[in-house]
């Protein structure tokens, strides 16, 4: 049971409005105006006395807009000059550590801009994180990505499956370089293009329809990733939600006569069969050598991952719209819905991707994004309880308010106690994890000034650790980006001045 307390009306500083949507209103969408973001919990009680200085939350946005743009100087003859002598295991490790996070497949053809982002994602997926590079040395597999970034205007003026494929690689590289605002310029363009090929199912031809509904669910997911951090426009892609299928095996097409077939535009047309497509082999998804390659065609964790962002998407529509207000007993059975789905999604996970919960290690890295992806929800669901106890310390003395505060809290702890292990998902997820990270240790920081909070939360020199970790960390990706240099910069300090506060508490609890 959820608390049936009082109506104390929840700040729109944190929260939105539990309300019906419209008819035409997917619920699995992100609202257009929401207060999920890092930024906003600057403007909670408590939060608020840890930064010397207000932030706009739009001020993440408004510095990756001034940014310097991407320079290449790379002509598109360059092609010649690259050295290829690894394509082979670029080629191997791209379908071994990078395929997993997007399940794009690969259409076998002359598309020399398909081939270079392969080669550029799978140069990144060797080399670990790109945070820990010398900060003037160019990125793994950038000279790849340089010479296909030349051929995109020409693939972007074509409206096709396969140049919906090449644009959502090149905006994979893009979210590995920490160009979150490169990378939704191309998702937009992409969701144009879909959204013209799903108006009709007879644009689609059937050879690329399971490439289609792939790059589709690719496009929505990242979109709305971007759409959680950043008030972006938004595309209109969520509305084919429910029409567009979910992910399936490629289906191999017999060819009796073994003659190559050729489209419309004179492209050799191949079926995109890899020989290791059955999608039940559950096995194959496994990284570590238990099984096949992770980038095969295995769909659990692209599967996951979709079910997974419907349901953040949801949270952040039914919990922080923006402009309204919540009650606590309204909230009530709003969360318990929310946490009862997030416990389906997680009892559902095939095997080979559900990840241990508490904090015992993950056996992989994909088992390891899709906890802290786990976590990170679980702690948005419960959050609004964290707000109201900072709000009135007094609610806190209700038992079930303060169990509601503790399981966010152990969430979010779950989520940064073994910092160093966000890096597994450093391929798609870098940005959006340091984000995360933030919004997280904030939440921490407020407890421990909060005398009930603080009862819940491990040891101070525990917690002292754990937050000096984070700061650690973003500062390490400090320099990628500018929104994450802002963020370093306010996290650490809001951490300085949180042991001040901490240190003159202390002060003034002996004196007394």
């Amino acid at each position: 049971m959820m608390p049936k307390i009082p109506n104390n009306k929840i700040s729109a500083a944190g929260l939105g409005s539990w309300a019906n949507p419209p008819q035409n209103i997917s619920i699995s969408t992100m609202p257009k105006v929401h207060t999920t973001p890092a930024l906003h919990l600057l403007q909670w009680p408590l939060i608020r006395d840890l930064v010397s200085r207000p932030y706009d939350p739009q001020n993440l946005l408004q510095l990756e807009m001034a940014r310097e743009p991407l320079r290449m100087t790379t002509s598109p003859t360059a092609v010649g000059a690259l050295d290829l002598e690894n394509s082979p295991a670029y080629v191997r490790s791209f379908f071994s550590h990078a395929n997993i996070w997007y399940a794009c497949g690969f259409q076998d053809g002359p598309v020399s801009c398909l081939v270079l982002l392969v080669l550029a994602l799978g140069a990144a997926s060797r080399n670990g994180s790109i945070a820990f590079l010398p900060k003037d040395t160019k990125a793994p597999g950038f000279a790849y990505f340089a010479v296909a970034w030349n051929l995109l205007p020409s693939v972007m003026m074509r409206n096709s499956a396969i140049a919906t494929q090449c644009m959502i690689l090149a905006s994979a590289y893009l979210f590995y370089l920490v160009r979150p605002l490169e990378a939704w310029t191309l998702l937009s363009n992409v969701s144009m293009k879909l959204q013209l090929l799903f108006g009709n199912p007879s644009r689609v031809p059937a050879q690329w329809k399971e490439l289609s509904v792939r790059v589709y669910w690719n496009a929505l997911l990242y979109e709305s990733d971007l759409l959680a951090e950043l008030d972006l426009p938004h595309s209109g892609i969520v509305h084919f939600e429910e029409i567009v299928d979910l992910p399936g095996g490629f289906e191999e097409e017999e060819d009796d006569d073994d003659e190559d077939d050729y489209d419309e535009n004179g492209e050799l047309i191949h079926d995109g069969h890899t020989g290791e497509e059955d999608h039940h082999h559950i096995t194959e998804i496994l990284p570590n050598g238990q099984g096949q390659h992770a980038g095969r065609d295995e769909l659990w964790y692209f599967l996951s991952e979709i079910a997974l962002r419907r349901l953040l998407n949801r949270v952040s529509h039914l919990i922080y719209q923006k402009d309204s207000t919540h009650t606590l007993s309204s909230l009530g059975p709003i969360v318990s819905e929310l946490d009862f789905q997030l416990s389906q999604w997680y009892e559902s996970l095939p095997q080979p991707v559900q990840f241990p919960l508490g904090q015992l290690p993950s056996n992989n890295p994909v088992q390891t994004v899709l906890r802290h992806r786990y976590n990170a929800c679980r702690t948005i669901i419960y959050r609004p309880y964290i707000l109201a106890v900072f709000e009135n310390e007094s609610i806190g003395t209700d038992t079930e308010v303060l169990e509601c505060c503790r399981r966010c809290l152990d969430s979010t702890l779950h989520q940064l106690e073994h910092i160093t292990s966000h890096r597994e998902g450093h391929l798609p997820y870098l940005w959006q994890g340091a984000l995360s990270m933030v919004s997280q240790a904030l939440l921490i920081m407020g407890a421990t000034m909060s005398p009930t909070l603080s009862t819940l939360l491990p040891p101070p020199l525990r917690v002292d650790a754990i937050i000096s970790g984070v700061v650690v960390e973003v500062e390490r990706y400090s320099h990628l980006a500018p929104s994450l240099k802002l963020s370093a910069e306010i996290i650490r300090d809001a951490e300085r001045r949180r042991q001040i506060w901490l240190r003159s508490a202390g002060q003034r609890l002996f004196e007394g």
